[in-house]
């Protein structure tokens, strides 16, 4: 059984660093596709695995109430 441990909220600074972080190294992955003339979209890609990233780490901390889904976050 889990015990519950409970959460850690960080302060705005440190969440907009550590995503800031996050973003450069999802672009780090992504950058292979700039080679095959993709570049254009990486950008667009980037944001979108962060803000499935941030989705779930709300849900494992019980602070979200949406499918984690491409749809719900190009609806926001």
């Amino acid at each position: 059984m889990m015990e519950d441990l409970g959460y850690v909220v960080v302060d705005d600074e440190t969440w907009a660093k550590a995503i800031g972080q996050l973003k450069l190294a999802v672009g780090g992955v992504l950058s292979v596709f700039d080679m095959y003339g993709m570049g254009v979209h990486i950008g667009g890609a980037q944001n979108e695995i962060v803000k499935l990233a941030e989705d779930f780490s709300l849900r494992v901390r019980g602070d979200l109430d949406h499918p984690i889904s491409l749809e719900y976050i190009r609806r926001r």
